[in-house]
């Protein structure tokens, strides 16, 4: 075992960066009712009354090394990201191939918290590039409420220099929210790893449902959901960039879902938000 991944195995803070910032109180507004199939949508963003939690999944591309990324709208990125969730108010967003600098000024920029887990690339942390000094390259959870726990781990099944990883987050409001970036399904290989995570997935999220209200958002790349029986699920199936690709779950002790998708301009996947009324307490 390298010193690389005992460290990522125990958990120890170079692995994540939690951020304690203060949350802003949410003024409560009305929201027009949303239907609850997989791939509904909608424009209103606004607030519901009532206790609905919502999520909001997205991947950035930041890492500087793909082709969805453009060193020009390295700040549009990140300006976009804060101003969606600015406007969508979610309590927790997940989010996909971040940096961990980048992902840590827009958790400042919009006042949540955050917990980041590094993605190795050929064994070692990535660190990000075009520009450089913006940290290494991950996933990430950022949510309104405190954080009290959180782990990750890289699954089991791998198909590509890329490690795949989870991290999930558990908040003072005794709400767990994950996340995951899956292997692409390009090849026979891929596909395999890709069934193999989605299943490892659908367990991890069943023992934590099984303890307490959880939510999950993330790029699965893949159609089919990997959520298990005790949750809901939705994916943005309209949306007008990698569509169906990115999915949200949520624990079935709650009503849901209700789904909507925001068109991004300066990267590959738009933004799905999933609201559900819950009761976080169980």
């Amino acid at each position: 075992m390298t010193d690389a991944r005992r460290l990522v195995d125990e958990e120890l803070p170079v692995r994540r960066i939690a951020i304690l910032l203060a949350v802003a109180a949410v003024a409560a507004a009305a929201v027009a009712a949303l239907s609850p199939a997989v791939s509904s949508v909608s424009s209103s963003t606004g607030r519901q009354s009532g206790a609905d939690y919502r999520l909001l999944q997205t991947n950035l591309c930041l890492s500087g090394q793909a082709g969805c990324y453009s060193p020009a709208t390295h700040q549009s990125i990140l300006d976009e990201a804060t101003a969606q969730i600015a406007d969508l108010d979610p309590d927790a967003v997940t989010l996909n191939e971040v940096c961990s600098a980048d992902v840590a000024e827009l958790a400042r920029r919009a006042g949540y918290e955050l917990s980041f887990a590094a993605v190795d690339y050929g064994g070692t942390p990535l660190p990000c590039i075009d520009p450089r000094g913006r940290g290494l390259f991950g996933i990430a959870v950022l949510t309104k409420d405190a954080i009290r726990t959180s782990r990750d781990r890289a699954f089991t099944v791998q198909a590509d220099p890329e490690e795949r990883r989870w991290l999930c987050a558990t908040t003072a409001g005794a709400v767990t929210v994950c996340t995951a970036h899956l292997s692409t399904r390009d090849s026979s290989g891929e596909r395999v790893a890709n069934d193999a995570e989605c299943r490892e997935l659908r367990d991890l999220l069943a023992e934590h449902a099984n303890l307490r209200t959880t939510f999950f958002g993330g790029d699965v790349n893949r159609q089919t959901a990997c959520a298990p029986t005790t949750m809901w699920a939705t994916h943005d199936a309209a949306a007008t960039q990698s569509a169906g690709l990115q999915h949200i779950y949520g624990s079935r002790s709650v009503d849901g879902p209700s789904a909507s998708i925001v068109e991004a301009t300066y990267t590959d996947h738009d933004f799905l938000l999933a609201a559900a009324l819950s009761s976080p307490e169980r």
